[in-house]
């Protein structure tokens, strides 16, 4: 019934550990000869269903080695500059509006925000921490594997030269050599005050930010808090889950994506 096949065909990882399958009810295990040109299927009646998925676990394992080597790759490489100025639509529960980008106020902080935008990291994530009359913050993935990976990617300091006034942007961070991911939205100019504390601008809201006035605010700090609380790990372990179970009425991120 199913013949023999070229042994050169079957690729080497399946070659050694051999391949797990069901049909018709009946446990298969693929063996291979010692000869060079072929290998053979024999059936296997009774098969425990933990040596079952452990054998799938491991085939699943092999099949995702070379995306998961490309992943750490890219998470590893560093950040390539971004254009001078650039502009980013994003689209939100509440309306689009659009960050216009500027490198020469912060090189760092514009690269790498290029790149996460350009590879869709904000995508179908929430605004997770929106403070009446100080700011909105959004940048944790919806995905936990995707926000867990990125949390501890950080980017050099890059020094201050804008004030954080209302429209402006930035990074969020612990110490200005710790910025990852989470950007701030200044919907007032009370965060002036932090001017001098290593919250470096890097652009400002061109058009919309009557949408982001809009962003809900319900929940003030208890709905995720600041990187320095240290109440953000459930939304880094469980994303978009656990936000949408416990804090409903969030805006939501649709997209970003930058502007041509």
């Amino acid at each position: 019934m199913f013949g023999r096949l070229p042994f050169e065909s079957v690729p080497q990882c399946i070659r050694i550990i051999g391949i797990v399958g069901l049909l018709r009810s009946r446990v298969l295990i693929v063996w291979f000869s010692h000869s060079p040109r072929s290998y053979r299927i024999r059936p296997m009646r009774r098969q425990t269903r933990c040596t079952l998925l452990v054998m799938r676990a491991l085939l699943l394992a092999l099949a995702c080695l070379p995306a998961l080597a490309a992943f750490l790759q890219q998470e590893s490489a560093p950040d390539k500059p971004s254009p001078a100025i650039w502009r980013v639509r994003v689209e939100s529960t509440r309306g689009p509006f659009v960050m216009e980008v500027r490198r020469d106020l912060a090189p760092h902080g514009a690269d790498r925000f290029y790149r996460l935008v350009q590879n869709g990291y904000y995508d179908d994530s929430r605004f997770f921490r929106v403070v009446p009359g100080r700011f909105a913050q959004f940048g944790i993935a919806g995905k936990p594997e995707l926000a867990l990976a990125w949390r501890q990617v950080h980017i050099a300091a890059d020094p201050e030269r804008a004030s954080n006034e209302r429209g402006s942007f930035g990074f969020s961070m612990v110490t200005p050599d710790a910025r990852s991911t989470q950007i701030y939205i200044c919907t007032s100019d009370s965060m002036k005050s932090q001017d001098g504390t290593g919250f470096t601008i890097f652009g400002h809201i061109v058009e919309g930010m009557d949408v982001v006035d809009k962003l809900y605010s319900g929940y003030g700090e208890t709905s995720g808090g600041g990187m320095r609380a240290g109440h953000q790990d459930k939304l880094f372990e469980e994303g978009n889950a656990y936000l949408d179970r416990e804090f409903p009425q969030l805006d939501r991120l649709i997209s970003a994506r930058i502007m041509n």
